[in-house]
């Protein structure tokens, strides 16, 4: 991930730049081409393609406050994903999923800690978004997506905690009563996010899904703002050919 200036973005109603990389919506797939650098400490080029393409898109949006500041929007909770990168071993076909957040302020101002997943299903896919407010309001939402892109709120089972990432940040997620999820694959672990992936059970299905927790309480900590852009480099002057 990388920070680029204004001058490195192109946009049209198909396709999305950004420096060397962009996404491409052929009308029926989503052609994400990759060239980037690697962050320390796996320092190199990261460059290839990655074809998500969804079973339906969705007109779902939820907002996470009340008053609309910030949204979730599922766009294809159901998708197949092929991915093919320059490097040994990086080439495999799967499930997948594309989704979005946005918002008007940033989310360190209404936020304390989230949890989100996302487990495929054998009609689709369900998702579960668990966040604490800074007011202490806390949001508790499931849906339930059809392969065809129908959703529908569900009462999500119950909070199951996950084991603490390598950083300790408290994780959870839901699960059928008694059943304990774990996390069968890391995929990235930092101070204030992690990512994993998640085998879980859901009305009696076992699934294996995408994981996430966030941390704003660490995020808004000064000591990690160098941190974070190690990570997340800055390219102010980028300009195309």
């Amino acid at each position: 991930m990388t920070d680029r200036g204004r001058s490195a973005l192109r946009q049209s109603a198909e396709r999305f730049t950004v420096g060397p990389s962009s996404l491409h919506w052929t009308g029926e797939e989503l052609v994400i081409s990759v060239d980037e650098i690697g962050a320390p400490p796996l320092v190199g080029r990261v460059r290839g393609t990655i074809r998500v393409r969804p079973s339906a898109i969705t007109g779902v949006e939820l907002p996470l406050t009340p008053d609309g500041a910030h949204v979730w929007r599922p766009f294809a909770p159901t998708s197949a994903i092929s991915v093919d990168l320059e490097a040994p071993g990086w080439q495999w076909d799967g499930h997948g999923y594309f989704d979005a957040n946005f918002g008007t302020r940033a989310l360190e101002q209404d936020f304390s800690h989230w949890s989100w997943g996302r487990f495929p299903t054998g009609t689709g896919s369900t998702c579960f978004y668990d966040a604490t407010r800074l007011d202490g309001a806390h949001l508790g939402v499931g849906v339930r997506f059809d392969a065809d892109g129908a959703a529908r709120a569900i009462t999500p089972p119950p909070k199951a905690p996950l084991r603490r990432s390598l950083w300790a940040m408290r994780r959870e997620t839901r699960a059928d009563t008694g059943h304990a999820p774990r996390q069968v694959q890391s995929m990235l672990d930092a101070p204030f996010y992690t990512r994993a992936a998640v085998r879980t059970r859901i009305d009696g299905e076992e699934t294996t899904g995408v994981h996430e927790a966030l941390d704003l309480r660490r995020f808004r900590s000064p000591l990690l703002k160098p941190m974070l852009a190690v990570r997340v480099p800055r390219r102010a002057r980028w300009r195309f050919d």
